[in-house]
């Protein structure tokens, strides 16, 4: 997967604002947290948010008759206790005047300060009458505690919401927000049954840790460029340690090639859990702290699920697997949004995303719609989501907003495209593979010179280049003579065979152009499994050389209009560098193991093998049905 989007806030951006926002927080030695409160000085005391104010007052013309509004109250550093006795730090906003207030709480491990000037969210949140809480979680930046990534965030996160429900400020109704990082809090927070729990919208985050910190097998090794960027900066100076003298584009290309994994020698001292997540595969009970499925009964809020195309992979998984999993347990107040977006607020207020420009209806008002979700579940407003459809979803290729009551959208229904051999050529048919037809086709995979991406940033890219590859192979559709509506999940069946023990296989689905250029329609992750994880109930298998194995690939999400003229075309390949950790195609994990080495791979698809792709096929009567 692509770091870019696991960083919030970049390293440089995180350097110039620390030089005048950071709060002085004392060092810690040998990982113990022994963080003191910062003086009485900083500390939770009220005053006038001055600065909050001003743009309150600014973007409210009122009559010059009217006093000029006053400034909403803000406390910083509050002391926030935790259960164990550990104090998390929270800065405090609220109206000036009227009150009690419904709460909405915000957690972060990106700092509080940072996230309270990137963010308009909080600010819109006072204008219409809400307190508002941004806590540092713990171990980060003004909290006391060792960081151990997401670990604590359900335990603290009860806590915290409980807290925030006792305030004199506070009615009682909290509500939560926040993406990524702080979406995921939520969830955990959500599943401690906090009784004060109203309604949360956790954007763009993860179902399960086997589909986050792992995908379908395989390590991401995004959490490099995250711990690097993000977390190391104040965990060593907490740690007294010196500062990285080098960028992350620097270091990036020793530390994801470096093996074995767990061989690594540059976090141990800043980030000790990276090499815990290593020893835990991906069928380890020990995960089950951070199991979303299957636990649904236990959620008591309301839930806005949102992601994009083309986020990080658990984005769209997690989105649609939590909100099915919510409905499937009774609960009528959940809703999905879907756009054509990357990973990040920023994304979901333009309308370009990659090469591809989704027209003016692709943007969204994020506060918006995080904020009329509160007004509807915390103070009853009458407002689209009172009345409103449960999902809405952004069609590619038409470029328009859709609406369903469910996820997948109700009626449609499943179209099989069959890889098959014309010829010395590869295609992709409606029809299944005859009897006699050739029925394979082979590539050379070598994990020493992987398929690589070759774009920087995610988002819908031109990857016909990749088509001349070798170890690349393209199974294209004949020209379209009419629009295919696809709006759901494609999956691929795939029939592999290999003179190696494991493997891992990559399916692309991308719309190609009458031009040639071909567009991806997912971000990289839910089109990868590894082999050897192909059923996850059973463990870790590896596979006997020269035995033919169904793979199957059932989360390609999308929602896309195939224009006339246009094809669909499958990619096939062994690795796409350098999103996932690369398969060593030896039997070993790169966890523990160095050796690679190179291997042929056979795709079957003949009568008895018919690999394929099944799309999600939106009838043209129900795919015609737009809103805005």
């Amino acid at each position: 997967m692509n770091p870019a989007f696991r960083i919030c806030f970049t390293a440089v951006a995180l350097l110039a604002l620390a030089a005048w926002t950071t709060p002085q927080i004392p060092r810690v030695e040998a990982r113990i947290a022994r963080d003191q409160p910062p003086p009485q000085s900083q500390n939770s005391e009220a005053v006038p948010d001055t600065a909050v104010g001003a743009r309150i007052a600014r973007d409210q013309p009122q009559p010059q008759t009217q006093p000029r509004q006053a400034a909403p109250i803000s406390e910083k550093n509050v002391a926030v206790p935790m259960r164990d006795g550990v104090v998390l730090r929270a800065d405090v906003r609220r109206p000036a005047s009227g009150g009690p207030f419904p709460v909405l709480v915000y957690r972060t491990p990106y700092g509080k300060q940072f996230a309270a000037e990137a963010y308009d969210t909080h600010r819109e949140a006072l204008r219409r009458g809400y307190a508002v809480v941004l806590q540092d979680v713990r171990g980060r930046y003004a909290s006391e505690g060792v960081f151990d990534p997401y670990r604590n965030e359900g335990r603290d996160g009860y806590d915290t919401i409980e807290w925030a429900a006792a305030q004199p400020w506070s009615n009682g109704e909290v509500g939560t927000y926040g993406l990524s990082y702080p979406g995921a809090v939520q969830w955990l927070a959500a599943l401690e049954e906090p009784p004060h729990l109203t309604a949360m919208v956790p954007a763009m985050t993860f179902s399960s840790p086997r589909n986050f910190f792992y995908m379908h097998g395989i390590f991401d090794l995004s959490w490099l460029p995250w711990i690097y960027a993000n977390i190391a900066p104040d965990a060593r100076e907490r740690l007294g340690l010196p500062a990285a003298t080098q960028a992350w584009e620097e270091v990036a290309d020793t530390y994801r090639s470096w093996r074995p994994l767990l061989a690594l020698p540059y976090l141990r001292e800043v980030a000790p859990y990276y090499y815990e997540w290593l020893r835990h595969p991906p069928d380890d009970p020990w995960w089950n702290w951070a199991e979303i499925r299957g636990r649904y009964a236990a959620i008591e809020a309301a839930v806005l699920n949102l992601s994009g195309w083309y986020d990080e992979a658990y984005g769209p998984e997690g989105a649609t697997t939590n909100f099915a999993g919510l409905r499937a347990a009774g609960r009528d107040d959940t809703h999905l949004v879907l756009g054509p977006w990357v990973h990040g607020v920023g994304s979901t207020e333009a309308h370009t995303t990659g090469a591809l420009d989704f027209g003016p209806e692709a943007a969204i008002d994020y506060d918006d719609l995080v904020l009329d979700f509160f007004d509807r579940y915390l103070k009853g407003a009458d407002n689209r989501f009172a009345s409103g459809p449960r999902v809405r979803y952004f069609v590619m290729g038409e470029n328009r907003w859709a609406e369903a009551s469910g996820w997948p959208p109700e009626g449609t229904k499943p179209l099989p495209l069959y890889l098959t051999t014309a010829g010395e050529r590869t295609r992709l048919s409606r029809s299944a593979p005859r009897a006699g037809t050739p029925g394979e086709s082979a590539f050379v995979s070598d994990p020493a010179q992987p398929v690589t991406d070759p774009y920087a940033s995610y988002g819908p890219q031109d990857y016909a280049v990749l088509a001349a590859r070798r170890d690349v192979l393209v199974f294209d559709s004949a020209p379209l003579s009419e629009a295919l509506t696809v709006a759901g999940a494609i999956e691929a069946v795939v029939y592999v065979s290999c003179d190696c023990r494991d493997l891992d296989l990559w399916v692309k689905v991308l719309d190609v152009y009458p031009d040639g250029r071909a567009f991806t329609l997912m971000g990289p992750g839910n089109d990868a499994l590894r082999a050897s994880w192909r059923d996850p109930q059973a463990g870790r298998q590896l596979l006997t050389p020269g035995e033919i194995y169904a793979l199957r690939l059932p989360h390609l999400i999308t929602a896309n209009t195939f224009a006339p003229g246009h094809r669909i075309r499958v990619q096939i390949s062994a690795s796409f560098a350098p999103h996932l950790s690369l398969n060593l195609q030896t039997g070993e994990s790169e966890a523990t193991s160095s050796e690679s080495r190179p291997a042929t791979i056979t795709i079957h698809h003949d009568l008895t093998h018919p690999s394929r792709i099944t799309l999600p096929l939106l009838p043209q009567e129900r795919a015609l049905r737009a809103t805005r």
